[in-house]
């Protein structure tokens, strides 16, 4: 599904665009899955696909002179596709890895963010990743292929990646369901979502534990793609003036999911 740019540019700085490259109007297709909140995500209430990342990168198109569209994709499908050119830019909170390096050119870091642990709110049978552990009866959720995934099978559980223990699922939302419903017992995720999750529970989940380290996000591009420098350039723009700080305010302080 193909979305037009339609959301209004918040946070424009004319000053700063002017000092960088100017694309003309150039089209760019970048491909979303919408299934991250709040770095992207529909909206329950009005079906819109909104986030952090929508805010970014729109932010970016106005700075750079480019006209951006989306298409959702799979999780699983998505660095192949931007690998072999489908798509101009990736965006799902990916995070920068050596191994996807190999495949895609990540941007400059946008955000990072540190992996912890939701449970369900009245979770009392472990309130660390050892605790889940040493139980074999409690269940993980995971997509396969993603930071949260690898964090479980190496950081948390035995470094098989065919545990039995990790229940896979196409998207983040429905780890999270499974794991409101009961089916499961545990979520990784990174801090920034975690939160809003909790926040937005009413008391339904809760983050336990301590941090299970740190990743940084990228957006992705195919290898040697001329859009690159560019992106970079308006990111580091964009650090530089404090939008980058005033988008983290809006999508993880002070928007709340559900209302």
């Amino acid at each position: 599904m193909k979305q037009l740019l339609a959301a209004a540019l918040l946070l424009a700085s004319p000053a700063l665009a002017q000092d960088l490259p100017d694309l003309g109007g150039r089209e760019v297709v970048v491909t979303v899955e919408n299934a991250y909140p709040p770095l992207q995500f529909i909206e329950p209430a009005s079906g819109a696909a909104i986030g952090w990342e929508y805010d970014a990168m729109a932010e970016i198109a106005q700075r750079l002179n480019m006209a951006v569209s989306y298409e959702t994709i799979s999780w699983d499908a998505m660095i192949p596709a931007v690998s072999e050119g489908q798509y101009d830019i990736g965006m799902t909170g990916i995070t920068i890895r050596e191994d996807r390096a190999e495949m895609v050119d990540f941007s400059d870091a946008y955000m990072r963010s540190e992996m912890v642990m939701l449970v369900r709110g009245d979770e009392a049978r472990f309130s660390d990743a050892a605790g889940f552990a040493a139980d074999d009866d409690l269940l993980m959720a995971a997509q396969p292929g993603t930071t949260p995934f690898y964090v479980g099978v190496y950081d948390v559980l035995d470094g098989d990646e065919a545990n039995p223990r990790i229940r896979l699922f196409e998207t983040f939302g429905a780890g999270v369901q499974a794991l409101r419903t009961g089916d499961v017992d545990l979520v990784l995720t990174d801090g920034t979502a975690g939160r809003g999750y909790v926040a937005a529970s009413d008391g339904a989940l809760k983050v336990v534990g301590e941090t299970l380290g740190a990743e940084d996000f990228g957006f992705i591009f195919p290898k040697g793609a001329d859009l690159l420098a560019p992106v970079n350039a308006a990111i580091a723009a964009m650090q530089a003036d404090g939008t980058l700080d005033a988008l983290n305010t809006r999508w993880f302080l002070d928007y709340k999911m559900g209302e």
